[in-house]
C-alpha cells in the first residue's frame, strides 16, 4: 500500500551562505534608523567614540562592519594600538570594562584616535552608563561619548530579511509563509537565520515546496518553542 511508504529524502548539501555587510545588504527600519543617521553623519561626530547598543542579533555587528568598509577601518587590537588606522571597530567592548589591563588599552587607544582626530565605532549589549569601570578617566570619556540605541527588529524588518534570506537560498516564498512566520520568531536575525536553514533543509529533504503546511510542521515537531 503507497500510503505506508515513507516520504522520499534526499541528503541536502550545507553549501554555506556567505555572510553580506556592505551597506545594500542592510535594511534601514525605524528600529535602526537612529544609529545608521550616526553613521552618515560621519567624520562630524562630537567624540572620536560613538557606542550603538542594543540587544543581540539586532544587526549592531552588520553596522560596525560597513562603517569599517566604508573608511577603510580595522577591527581593536589591544596588542597593536599604535599601527592602528584612524577608523577602529570594537564589537562587545563592554566584555572589556572591568579589567584594568584592557582598559588602559582602551584609554590609550581614545587618546590615541583623540590626537590624530581618529574615530572609534563601539557596539554592546548596554549603554556605557551602566558599566562598572576600573579607571575613572576612561568612565568619564566614555559616558561623553554619544550612545544610539538598536531596537529588535519589527515586522517591517523580519519581512524584509525573511524574504532576503529565502531568496539567498533561491527559494521563492509566497507572502502566506513569510506572515505566519513572523508572530512566531524570536524578534532576532539570528532566529530569522535559523528558521530559514531548517525551512530549507527539511524542503530539499522531503523534495517538497516551502507552503504554511512544511512550515508547520517544524514548529509542531520542535522541541522548543521558537517565540
Amino acid at each position: 500500500m503507497t500510503g505506508d511508504k515513507a516520504k522520499p529524502q534526499q541528503l541536502p548539501f550545507d553549501l554555506g551562505h556567505r555572510t553580506a555587510f556592505a551597506r545594500d545588504d542592510f535594511w534601514v527600519s525605524g528600529c535602526n534608523s537612529d544609529a545608521v543617521a550616526w553613521l552618515d553623519k560621519y567624520p562630524d561626530w562630537p567624540a572620536p567614540l560613538l557606542f550603538v547598543y542594543g540587544p543581540r542579533a539586532s544587526g549592531k555587528t552588520h553596522l560596525l562592519k560597513i562603517w569599517q568598509n566604508e573608511t577603510g577601518g580595522a577591527v581593536f587590537d589591544a596588542a597593536n594600538i599604535d599601527s592602528l588606522p584612524p577608523a577602529v571597530i570594537i564589537d562587545d567592548i563592554d566584555k572589556l570594562v572591568g579589567d584594568s589591563a584592557r582598559e588602559e588599552a582602551l584609554f590609550h587607544l581614545y587618546n590615541i584616535q583623540k590626537e590624530r582626530g581618529g574615530h572609534i565605532l563601539a557596539a554592546a549589549e548596554t549603554p556605557p552608563r551602566g558599566w562598572r569601570f576600573v579607571l575613572r578617566d576612561l568612565e568619564s570619556r566614555f559616558l561623553a561619548a554619544p550612545a544610539v540605541a538598536v531596537g529588535s527588529p519589527d515586522d517591517e524588518l523580519m519581512a524584509v530579511v525573511l524574504t532576503k534570506l529565502f531568496s539567498d537560498r533561491q527559494i521563492f516564498v509566497p507572502q502566506e509563509v513569510v506572515q505566519f512566520l513572523l508572530p512566531r520568531l524570536q524578534r532576532s536575525f539570528a532566529a530569522m537565520r535559523d528558521v530559514v536553514a531548517d525551512i530549507d533543509h527539511k524542503a530539499l529533504a522531503e523534495k517538497r515546496k516551502v507552503t504554511v503546511p512544511l512550515v508547520r510542521e517544524i514548529f509542531d515537531s520542535a522541541q522548543q518553542p521558537l517565540v
